[in-house]
């Protein structure tokens, strides 16, 4: 199933895409929901954010390329993480498909994408094991991590580097029944092919994660968890389009314009 959130009038409604269509419905995919009679083109609605989280978890540096990339950033040997922490991104970044990442005016020119896989909790969930762990996912959606390393560099915090109004670019829809291991991420740069990674090579996987966390935090209904992302990202500069596709989920698109 494919869920998206949409506007319709002056709401905000979820919606279940099928083929070209999406039907709006009354409830969430996160408890009872009813559809509704009301159906019209994919193509004519405006698609917001899949969902807005009651907490924004992200994996972090998670793959083994990124880690030896992020490693040489600052001059220190490659230390591959040695269990599955994780850290939090805030809401007000999160922008949808198709809508604009803004680079301060004061930014370097290193602001860069990171392609990533996004598991999205579908109930609330506490200790449980790696073999339970998939049963609490509702699906999976696409991130764009945008960071500014030299804000990231120099800062005591990622306040800015990783949490400016429009650096989180996710959607466009959530897809469920997915396997993650499955799942091949493709980022692509004004028409060129950046990078390619399976998000299977991640250190540790979704079911590690949420097993790990849900020791220690409870999991609710609409948290989100990037799972990181692999290899060097480049530059983002102004009138670039950046895209992230992932197989079996689609792709989320976003331009990116310096404020001036």
């Amino acid at each position: 199933m494919k869920w998206c959130r949409f506007k319709a009038g002056e709401k905000v409604v979820y919606g279940i895409i099928e083929g070209d269509n999406v039907i709006e419905v009354e409830g969430s995919p996160f408890g009872s929901y009813t559809r509704t009679s009301n159906s019209q083109p994919l193509s004519s609605v405006r698609l917001e954010v899949p969902v807005i989280p009651p907490t924004f978890y992200a994996a972090g540096i998670n793959y083994p390329e990124h880690v030896t990339w992020a490693a040489k950033q600052v001059g220190t040997q490659p230390n591959l993480p040695k269990q599955a922490d994780v850290g939090y991104r805030a809401a007000n970044a999160l922008i949808a498909h198709d809508e604009t990442i803004i680079i301060p005016k004061d930014a370097t020119e290193a602001v860069q994408y990171e392609g990533e896989l996004v598991a999205v909790i579908g109930k609330e969930c506490k200790n449980v094991s790696e073999q339970e762990a998939l049963d609490y996912v509702l699906g999976y959606t696409i991130g764009n991590d945008v960071s500014e390393r030299t804000w990231q560099r120099g800062d005591r915090t990622l306040w800015r580097a990783k949490n400016t109004d429009t650096f989180k670019p996710m959607g466009p829809w959530i897809v469920t029944g997915l396997n993650p291991d499955d799942l091949r991420v493709k980022v692509t740069l004004s028409g060129r092919v950046a990078i390619e990674y399976d998000a299977a090579t991640a250190i540790f996987g979704v079911r590690a994660y949420i097993s790990a966390m849900s020791r220690y935090l409870t999991l609710y209904p609409g948290d989100v968890l990037w799972m990181g992302t692999e290899g060097a990202g480049e530059n983002m500069k102004d009138g670039d389009v950046v895209e992230v596709e992932i197989s079996e989920i689609g792709v989320l698109r976003n331009p990116v314009v310096r404020a001036r």
